[in-house]
């Protein structure tokens, strides 16, 4: 490499850098937490045994789809992360990647995932388009609707519970819709647990949040869907006559719940970003259950 090359490819290297964070590549902690429910699904409705094509477009779905849902959220805020402790040294935010950088990393993202979506079939293809409409609008909801850690429950941690269904079965069962119910349950949790990290920066610049619709309530609200949580993925034990394996799994989700509860007993950021991250052991047990009772569970 001579010296004339030099300067291009380190230029180029940092560009891809700051492409990387502001996909969030560094921080996987949101990928694990979308994955999990996407993994329950397949495995309850692969019995088991998913097909590998369709679990690696899955997977790979999942983290281009995240990706994706990273960027178009900073190119949405990216007026009002700057404003915000947590988010101002976003590359968007500090003014390290232009919008219109970001919006070719969006749209590269999705030219992807829509590639990734036709090796499906329609079905899953029209449930994928729906699910990209949600995605691609929820950041403008958290301006409007006082509780968008429900849409994007629906949008994020929820929607590739039917897709999975679609892409293994060819239908929508009744279990689909309630394990559908557990994983909005579950995103609405962990992303209120995430908004208490920002609930005194949002209040001053207007942001919406479950954390602030909630107020003093948020504990006490949490730990209510916590348990309508179990409930629903008990209700889904009990459906598919699953096995101690699987209860087993559910127990240790349970128990990880009443720790995050002690995490934010005293409402401290930095103990509400952990019990926050702290869900992905939820998910995992939530899987490891699942995975033990099909491989043991007879």
């Amino acid at each position: 490499m001579n010296k004339l090359e030099a300067p291009l490819w380190h230029r180029l290297g940092r560009r891809l850098t700051e492409y990387g964070l502001l996909m969030r590549l560094d921080k996987p902690i949101g990928t694990w937490l979308l994955l999990w429910p996407m993994l329950w699904a397949l495995w309850v409705a692969g019995f088991g045994h998913p097909r590998p094509r369709v679990l690696l477009v899955f997977v790979a779905g999942v983290v281009v789809m995240r990706a994706a849902g990273c960027v178009i959220n900073d190119f949405a805020d990216r007026d009002i992360d700057p404003r915000v402790r947590r988010t101002r040294a976003r590359p968007l935010a500090a003014r390290r990647v232009s919008p219109h950088e970001a919006v070719g990393v969006f749209l590269g993202l999705i030219a992807c995932a829509l590639w990734l979506v036709t090796r499906l079939d329609p079905f899953t293809i029209l449930l994928s388009v729906i699910g990209a409409a949600l995605t691609i609008s929820y950041p403008f909801m958290k301006r409007v609707f006082p509780l968008p850690q429900l849409y994007l429950g629906i949008s994020f941690g929820g929607w590739s519970v039917p897709m999975a269904f679609a892409a293994q079965l060819g239908h929508l069962p009744r279990v689909c819709w309630v394990l559908f119910i557990a994983a909005v349950l579950w995103a609405v949790i962990y992303d209120t647990l995430y908004a208490m990290v920002d609930r005194e920066d949002d209040l001053k610049i207007g942001v919406k949040s479950t954390a602030i619709t909630f107020a003093d309530m948020d504990r006490a609200i949490v730990g209510a869907l916590q348990a309508l949580m179990i409930a629903a993925l008990a209700l889904v034990g009990r459906d598919l006559h699953y096995g101690p394996w699987y209860w087993g799994g559910l127990t240790v989700a349970a128990l990880t719940f009443v720790y995050q509860q002690w995490l934010v007993r005293a409402r401290d950021p930095a103990a509400c970003l952990r019990a926050f991250q702290n869900n992905n052991y939820t998910g995992m047990a939530v899987f490891i259950g699942i995975l033990l009772q099909h491989l043991y569970g007879g």
